[in-house]
């Protein structure tokens, strides 16, 4: 990916979300020519030059400092993943390209730890979303992962890719805004990726909706939340998740899924742990 451009556009993209009226400037009406702040307002509040700013705006970011980048930062209201991202395409660090193309694998003791969840689906992502490993309540949950290819073990290409998972995600457009959002971090973070390439590539060419979100530039890093989904066995289900970083694996996160006690979704689960239990001993009796 052309640093130069996405480091453009990020900008762009950025002051397009704000107003005068957002950061304390007068605004006297009237039409504007560009959505958003125009580069001299943008200037003006990061207490540098236009012509600094529009070099910069163009993609130029020789020798930029680390106190203009954070008066940029300010300025644009960039939040602690939106900082990481602007700070990584103005000094790109390409020898993490050996290791964006470095195959992943989940260590043994991992997978054990993911065995042991009996009743809480959990999997470990790696980069590009790629799903590295897994336990029997995520497989019953989400997809059978070990009947799918390796290349198709993605949680983006299952997003955009599957028509089922836009009635598995109650709320998709929220997830599908929420997996572009990460992979234009893992972007930042791994600029020569080659498979991250054409991962989007391939996104982008088969989906409009892709297309669209990955043009905002939005970013986001993993974190915590709830998802409401719908399964075809039991129906719907609302659920909280948590992901962990594991720092002895580099860019592997630990993904959970776990219900309120008690609650209606909590008593799907087991229900759904029960089903696939079933399911696997009957593919193991006729297979």
């Amino acid at each position: 990916m052309d640093q130069r451009t996405e480091l453009s556009e990020f900008l762009r993209s950025r002051r397009a979300r704000l107003q005068p009226q957002d950061v304390g400037l007068i605004y006297y009406g009237g039409r504007r020519r560009v959505p958003g702040l125009r580069r001299e307002e943008l200037a003006q509040l990061a207490g540098v030059s236009v012509a600094y700013y529009t070099r910069l705006g163009q993609g130029h970011a020789e020798n930029v400092s680390s106190t203009v980048l954070d008066a940029i930062a300010d300025a644009l209201r960039l939040n602690g993943a939106e900082r990481e991202h602007l700070s990584r395409l103005v000094r790109p660090v390409h020898r993490r390209s050996r290791a964006a193309v470095r195959p992943q694998r989940v260590r043994p003791e991992v997978q054990q730890l993911l065995d042991t969840m009996h009743a809480v689906p959990a999997c470990v992502l790696g980069r590009r979303m790629d799903v590295l490993g897994w336990n029997p309540l995520l497989c019953a949950l989400y997809s059978d992962y070990p009947a799918l290819p390796v290349e198709q073990r993605n949680l983006a290409r299952q997003v955009f890719l599957d028509p089922a998972a836009r009635e598995f995600f109650v709320n998709w457009q929220g997830k599908a805004a929420d997996v572009v959002a990460s992979l234009r971090l893992e972007a930042g973070r791994y600029p020569d990726d080659p498979r991250l390439c054409a991962l989007v590539g391939e996104l982008s060419v088969q989906s409009e909706d892709f297309r669209q979100l990955w043009a905002t530039h939005n970013v986001q890093d993993k974190g915590y939340g709830s998802k409401d989904l719908h399964h075809p066995v039991v129906g719907r289900l609302s659920l909280r998740y948590e992901t962990f970083a594991l720092p002895a694996d580099p860019d592997q996160t630990l993904l959970t899924y776990h219900a309120a006690p008690g609650s209606s979704s909590a008593e799907s689960l087991r229900l759904l742990a029960s089903w696939w239990a079933s399911e696997q001993r009957e593919r193991s009796r006729t297979g």
